[in-house]
C-alpha cells in the first residue's frame, strides 16, 4: 500500500521538527561554550564585584562583617571567592555567619556523600537555571565522582533510565521539589528507605540551601568570572 500524501507530509514535517530541535540544542550548547568577559556584562553590573552592588570594603564593615570577610577570603574557603554568593552576603554579615554554618554542616557533616551532594546541588541549579551555580559545581561534581552521563541527564533534562539508582533518586526528588512543587508518596518512600529519614531530610535541606543561593544570585544578576566559560545551556 502506498503511503498517502498527507502521511508523507506528516513524516517530513516531523523530521524537520526533530532536526530543528537538534539544531537549537546544538546552538544553545555552542553559545554556552564561549568564554564570558566583562565587556559582555550588563550595564548595571559593578565591574569589580560582578553583580549589581559594589563589593563592600573590609574597612567599611563592622566587626561581624570583617569576620565574615576574613572567613570568605581564607585559602580554600570558597570555590567562587567574593564574586559569588559570599560577596553578596557581606551586605548582611550576621546572616552570612549563620548561612555559612548551615552550608558547612550540610556539605560536610550531614552524612551526604560528596558525589550525591554535588548531584543534589546540580539538580537544584538546573531547575533554577542558575548559570553561576551550575558552572561553579559541574567541575566539582566530576571531581567527586559523579558520572558524566548523570551530569548530562541533569543538564539536558533527560530521562533517568540507565543511571545509578541512587543518583536517579536524588535527581527525581529535586525535579519533583522544584519543577512539580510536590513530592510523590512513592519518591518519598524510596528516599526514606534508601537514606533513612534523617539523611533524607538533610538532602532536602541541602537542596533548599542551594535554592536560596540561586535566588540570591538571580536577584543580583551574578556574572561568571571574567573569561570563564558558561557550562549550562540556557534559552
Amino acid at each position: 500500500m502506498r503511503p498517502s500524501h498527507s502521511s508523507v507530509i506528516a513524516v517530513v514535517l516531523g523530521a524537520c521538527l526533530i532536526a530543528g530541535g537538534a539544531r537549537e540544542a546544538a546552538a544553545q550548547q555552542a553559545a554556552a561554550a564561549r568564554p564570558m568577559t566583562r565587556d559582555a556584562w550588563p550595564a548595571d553590573i559593578d565591574r569589580n564585584s560582578g553583580f549589581r552592588l559594589p563589593l563592600p570594603r573590609r574597612d567599611d564593615l563592622d566587626d561581624a562583617g570583617k569576620a565574615a570577610y576574613d572567613r570568605f577570603t581564607a585559602p580554600g574557603a570558597s570555590i567562587a571567592g567574593l564574586q559569588g554568593p559570599n560577596g553578596v552576603q557581606l551586605y548582611s554579615p550576621r546572616i552570612a555567619g549563620q548561612v555559612s554554618a548551615v552550608n558547612g554542616f550540610l556539605r560536610r557533616d550531614a552524612g551526604i556523600s560528596p558525589r550525591l551532594r554535588e548531584i543534589a546541588i546540580l539538580t537544584t541549579a538546573r531547575e533554577f537555571d542558575s548559570q553561576f551555580e551550575w558552572t561553579a559545581h559541574e567541575r566539582e561534581a566530576l571531581k567527586e565522582g559523579a558520572p558524566p552521563a548523570t551530569i548530562e541527564a541533569i543538564k539536558f533534562r533527560k530521562p533517568l533510565e540507565g543511571l545509578d539508582s541512587t543518583d536517579a533518586l536524588v535527581i527525581e526528588l529535586g525535579r519533583q521539589l522544584w519543577r512539580d512543587h510536590k513530592v510523590s508518596s512513592a519518591t518519598f518512600a524510596r528516599g526514606k528507605e534508601t537514606f533513612g529519614p534523617n539523611r533524607l531530610v538533610n538532602i532536602i535541606l541541602l537542596m533548599g540551601n542551594y535554592a536560596g543561593t540561586a535566588a540570591l544570585l538571580t536577584a543580583v544578576d551574578m556574572q561568571l568570572h571574567d573569561g570563564e566559560t558558561p557550562l549550562l545551556p540556557l534559552p
